[in-house]
């Protein structure tokens, strides 16, 4: 099979949805797109890094925009290959696994990679591999340790699902264990027990009450959240607990660090006899857009942009400095679903706007 990236992208992602490619399985889709880019494109200079494909350009131009998507999706569930179908009220629709998170956005950059005649920017291709697991495997976080030089840019775009409208940034994320603990005892004479499932009351009532915070950062607007999404203890039906967890999730905005976050959990369970541990953390990217480069896609977006929720890879490129910002098609509501889906148009759009906002006069 050859991926033809001079095909109109929406087939070019139905090529890409029908090489299946879960976690851990990306080498016949990093070697399609690899040996793609080598056929199909000019001027580029391709490495391949494990699983993951690299390509850039180096014309002399004054600026460098990075375009950056992974190429691995959540297990199959029944929805390869790709198909369309008309749908009365969203038009056509390509249905199938990734066709949301990311392989929309991926033919979109790969396309635009091998048609665009007249670069405003140098331009920087990665696709990468192992997202959808441990952030240990990240495909972008090796190559940050031993290709640091390819991650230099002054705009990144990464082609997650945003609905066709710039998201820019991300929040942070933080989990947080609370634990308790009693003194187990029969049921019967629970008199004589400490039950520690009944210590999470005060803390979940604050938890109900609490009331989240609201910024606004270069326009986007952030908004916080702290929930309780985990609870467990229990030992049987007619036993007073000894032992129970609580696991909490706050999810930031990007002008707290991790270590404020952290400090901001603390204060809202502060005097209750809890255990505190810090399970899982991420720190938010900015939105950035008031630098230059991002302002210039705006523009080209026709100035429809918001703030991204939830957490992506934009936060790695925040953390080297790189103003960076969510494009791409679809509805990051219907990722990793088995009727995950996306709506033709959007392909068409995105590709439209990224070609104005890539190419000279």
């Amino acid at each position: 099979m050859t991926l033809e990236l001079h095909a109109d992208p929406i087939d070019l992602t139905a090529a890409l949805v029908d090489i299946p490619s879960v976690s851990e399985d990306e080498s016949r889709i990093a070697d399609e797109v690899e040996q793609a880019l080598r056929e199909q494109t000019t001027g580029f200079e391709i490495i391949r890094s494990g699983n993951a494909v690299l390509a850039r350009t180096n014309r002399g131009l004054g600026s460098r925009v990075m375009l950056a998507g992974h190429l691995d999706t959540v297990p199959i569930a029944d929805n390869v290959p790709s198909r369309r179908e008309h749908d009365s009220a969203e038009g056509d629709i390509l249905h199938g696994c990734g066709t949301v998170d990311m392989k929309s956005g991926d033919a979109v950059f790969l396309h635009l990679a091998a048609t665009i005649d007249n670069p405003a920017h140098e331009l920087t291709l990665v696709f990468y591999d192992c997202e959808e697991i441990a952030a240990s495997r990240n495909g972008l976080g090796r190559i940050e340790r031993e290709l640091p030089e390819w991650l230099e840019a002054d705009v990144a775009i990464l082609g997650e699902p945003s609905g066709g409208f710039i998201e820019a940034g991300c929040q942070g994320t933080l989990r947080v264990r609370l634990t308790a603990s009693g003194t187990r005892a029969h049921s019967a004479r629970s008199w004589l027990g400490d039950n520690a499932i009944h210590k999470f009351g005060a803390v979940l009532n604050r938890l109900a009450a609490y009331r989240s915070r609201t910024v606004d950062i270069d326009g986007c607007v952030y908004r916080e959240g702290l929930q309780a999404v985990r609870i467990s203890g229990g030992v049987a039906g007619n036993v007073v607990p000894d032992a129970a967890e609580l696991d909490v999730n706050f999810r930031f905005a990007p002008d707290r660090s991790v270590t404020e976050a952290v400090e901001h959990v603390r204060e809202v369970v502060d005097g209750l006899d809890l255990g505190f541990e810090v399970t899982d953390s991420s720190p938010g990217a900015l939105p950035g857009l008031n630098q230059p480069a991002a302002a210039a896609l705006i523009e080209a977006a026709g100035g429809q942009f918001r703030a991204k929720y939830g957490w992506t890879d934009v936060s790695r490129f925040s953390a080297l400095g790189i103003p960076a910002v969510n494009y791409g098609p679809g509805d990051p509501n219907l990722a990793h679903k088995r009727d995950e889906r996306v709506p033709v148009e959007q392909i068409s759009h995105v590709t439209q706007v990224l070609r104005s906002y890539l190419s000279a006069g």
